[in-house]
């Protein structure tokens, strides 16, 4: 693995655990099995390293949805293989890890959204109009706003203190908005097939 890559892996892993305040350069580091000085032949300081990394781990995460989104039979266990997806990069993650991104580094936070909006909205928008001409999903729909509303109630649950605390955590806040959407734009045939997916993919991310 070159320097850059390990650079970028060791400390998108750091943000996503423990948040992006405490993580200090010695940390990005030592995680990365690199000297300080070598680091800093990379990057000139920590909010380079936060852009880049953020950036990296979005790409990381939209080639694994892409790749399971061509591998699946229909809409229906595409749009559940990428929430499985997800719910498995919520359950590693610190829930106040996006909420501290927009606080100290707004910029970086404006790039991310800006990306979730070209990308994962566009991702969404085939997948409902996929799923409208194989009759799972209602033919009434408007697939562009739906889209956007999915992503935009994604992003509520990392408001502090709103869904994710004491009583909640990311992954049940994350599937339960799942099944919210997912049961107001599905035929009846469509239900029974998510039905089906949901016991296959959905259960497993629980244990």
């Amino acid at each position: 693995m070159e320097i850059l890559t390990k650079i970028l892996s060791a400390s998108a892993e750091l943000f996503r655990q423990y948040g992006f305040k405490a993580i200090t350069m010695d940390d990005i580091a030592r995680r990365a099995g690199i000297s300080k000085k070598t680091l800093y032949q990379h990057f000139a300081n920590k909010q380079e390293v936060v852009t880049e990394s953020v950036n990296w781990y979005k790409c990381q995460i939209y080639d694994e949805c892409v790749a399971l989104i061509q591998g699946s039979e229909n809409a229906i266990e595409a749009m559940v293989r990428s929430s499985e997806l997800m719910s498995q990069a919520y359950k590693q993650m610190n829930p106040h890890a996006l909420v501290e991104l927009q606080r100290f580094y707004p910029e970086t936070y404006d790039i991310f959204k800006n990306k979730l909006l070209q990308t994962d909205v566009d991702m969404l928008k085939e997948n409902l109009l996929q799923g409208i001409n194989e009759g799972y999903y209602r033919d009434d729909l408007n697939a562009d706003l739906m889209a956007r509303y999915r992503l935009e109630i994604s992003l509520i649950m990392f408001q502090p203190n709103l869904l994710v605390n004491d009583r909640y955590d990311m992954l049940f806040v994350s599937q339960e908005i799942l099944e919210h959407f997912i049961y107001g734009i599905v035929t009846p045939k469509g239900e029974k097939l998510y039905q089906k997916y949901k016991d296959k993919y959905l259960k497993q991310v629980s244990k």
